[in-house]
């Protein structure tokens, strides 16, 4: 009889280890003497991950950090290598986060491991000279958006479009009353919600809470609402303890249906208000080594999911120096005081979610993972 099939999955940031528990919860259900290593959070370890090492200590936010870790980050590889081979492992996932794992394909591919890659880099933002990295290392990618299948195929490259992970989670989500949500918080009836989302990993927090903060008073004074922090359970921030506003880690997509407006880092949770019609500005800040390097190699106009798949800037985007109290305040005041432009905005993000459709992609993306997998038993 053959032993159970092993697998390692390797995320290393907060939306990595949603998506990765959703896959290994498909995965287990598909194949539930499956045995799966790596690196994820507490979402894939509950999943069934025998996790060698957790997110929170993965954390790492530009290429000034990554240089500040790399000793970590040589540790993290060794072990996983370990691993790999006392556990005669043979396919490895990656899900998304290209600094660590693209680094680390390529000691993977040495061994002759199959590698398949779910979420895909941006690579169509940052410059089509790594798909020839990608197409080295990876055996087959699973895309989000329709339009990365037919770019990787361009390439010659194996590419299926899964459907997009958020849409299912979104879909399958249980939501609570607006009136339930606000007793459940002990939150003010009489004042609509200003969202503060600053981001998953503590460098974010540091560099960009408590700008938005002092901005989110000065909007909450003049647009009577009350101020809510989204975090994750997993930063522990004294900044935010320290804050005096309401900071929760529950209940997030709750919260981005039932606020006002909200003021939100780069990255998964624009695309996350914006499926759940979240009039928002956006920020972003880094390391200034890190934006200029990243500024010469982006070749897209926007930073925010949400406006890359709408074509076009549904939401501000405020960048490095641009984020400062007094403009996103101003950005911030320009739409609250115009009911035609906030309801314009709202209708723009009620036509995302058409564009991906209804499939399962944890299902589907799980399904072609077992392929590989029944392939190496034979």
């Amino acid at each position: 009889m053959n032993s159970p099939s092993k697998i390692m999955i390797l995320a290393g940031e907060a939306s990595g280890d949603m998506h990765g528990a959703a896959l290994i919860s498909a995965l287990k259900a598909k194949s539930p003497d499956l045995e799966i290593f790596g690196v994820g959070g507490d979402g894939m370890i509950a999943a069934g991950q025998n996790a060698q090492f957790h997110i929170k200590d993965m954390a790492f936010l530009g290429l000034v950090e990554i240089l500040k870790h790399l000793p970590f980050i040589k540790q993290v590889q060794k072990k996983l290598l370990e691993t790999i081979k006392e556990q005669n492992i043979r396919n490895v996932v990656l899900i998304d986060y290209p600094g660590f794992n693209l680094n680390f394909g390529k000691k993977l591919k040495r061994l002759g491991i199959n590698i398949i890659y779910y979420i895909s880099p941006q690579i169509w933002a940052w410059g089509k000279n790594r798909i020839k990295k990608i197409i080295r290392i990876v055996d087959e990618m699973l895309v989000v958006f329709p339009f990365e299948k037919d770019f990787y195929e361009s390439y010659g490259m194996k590419a299926e479009f899964v459907g997009h992970p958020l849409i299912e989670r979104m879909e399958n989500y249980n939501f609570i009353s607006k009136e339930a949500l606000f007793e459940k918080f002990n939150l003010n009836n009489e004042k609509e919600i200003l969202l503060l989302m600053p981001g998953s990993r503590k460098q974010e927090i540091e560099r960009l809470f408590s700008t938005m903060l002092s901005s989110a008073k000065r909007i909450a004074d003049k647009f009577n609402m009350q101020i809510v922090v989204l975090t994750q359970p997993h930063i522990d921030s004294d900044e935010l303890k320290n804050s005096g506003a309401k900071v929760v880690e529950e209940n997030h997509y709750d919260f981005m249906k039932h606020s006002k407006f909200g003021i939100i880092k780069s990255g998964t949770s624009t695309l996350e208000a914006g499926l759940s019609e979240l009039p928002m500005l956006v920020v972003y800040s880094t390391n200034y080594l890190t934006y200029l390097i990243g500024r010469a190699l982006v070749k897209i106009d926007n930073i925010a999911m949400i406006n890359i798949i709408s074509n076009e800037t549904v939401a501000p985007e405020l960048i490095q120096s641009e984020v400062n109290e007094n403009k996103i305040f101003k950005t911030a005041e320009d739409i609250l005081s115009n009911q035609s432009k906030y309801e314009e905005i709202k209708k723009k993000l009620a036509n995302v979610k058409g564009i991906f459709g209804s499939r399962s992609a944890s299902n589907n993306a799980a399904e072609i993972i077992l392929k590989h997998l029944r392939y190496e038993k034979g």
